[in-house]
Parts: C-alpha cells; sequence; structure tokens
C-alpha cells in the first residue's frame, strides 16, 4: 500500500458557486487531514461544503458544513472535515457566499493499494 501526503486544495479563493475542488483518484482512498478558510474581506462570509460520493451531485444529503460565517481576518479550521474519507471518484465542493473573499486550503493522505 502506498501511502502520499498531498495537498488536495492547493490555496486559492473559493467560488460563490458550487464548485469541484478535489476528486480522490480512481484506486485510492483520500484522508482530509487539514482544511483551512481565511476570510480576507472586510465583511463576514459563509461557506459551505459537501463531501460527495461518486456519481452524486452535492446536496443536502451530503452537506458537511453548511454555511459556516467566517469574520474578517479570521482563519477557519473546519475540524468537521477533518478525518473524514473520501472513496475512489468522490469529491469535495465548496460554495463561499462572495467570490475571491475567502482562501480556502486542504491537505490530506492518499492511500493506494
Amino acid at each position: 500500500m502506498a501511502v502520499v501526503p498531498k495537498v488536495l486544495i492547493p490555496p486559492k479563493q473559493a467560488e460563490a458557486v458550487q464548485t469541484a475542488q478535489y476528486t480522490a483518484p480512481l484506486g485510492a482512498r483520500t484522508r482530509i487531514d487539514k482544511f483551512t478558510g481565511t476570510n480576507t474581506n472586510a465583511a463576514h462570509v459563509t461557506i459551505s461544503v459537501w463531501l460527495v460520493t461518486v456519481g452524486g451531485s452535492a446536496s443536502n444529503a451530503n452537506l458537511i458544513v453548511d454555511t459556516k460565517s467566517v469574520v474578517p481576518d479570521e482563519t477557519y479550521l473546519f475540524p468537521e472535515l477533518v478525518g473524514q474519507w473520501l472513496e475512489p471518484g468522490s469529491f469535495i465542493v465548496t460554495q463561499a457566499s462572495a467570490a475571491t473573499t475567502l482562501t480556502i486550503r486542504a491537505s490530506g493522505v492518499e492511500y493506494t493499494s
């Protein structure tokens, strides 16, 4: 079994529409070890995060973080996501309340057999 630590989502500004940010590769399971969101705006920003199974779409059935408010200059560490597993082909979807205001980043480990 290969264990590969990696950046799942390089630092980027979260979009204001539902956007797939990372997909677990076929033949690998992925564990999320860290997920951060930093508000670079002067106002509160919200973000939602879905963990979607392969072939699915973002919905209430896979919503993990629901419109979490991040205050100006705050970095939120998303404990709800740490330790979560993505099966092969599953993916992370995010949506911020405003574009170019919240910088996200995620890291974890991919396990392949």
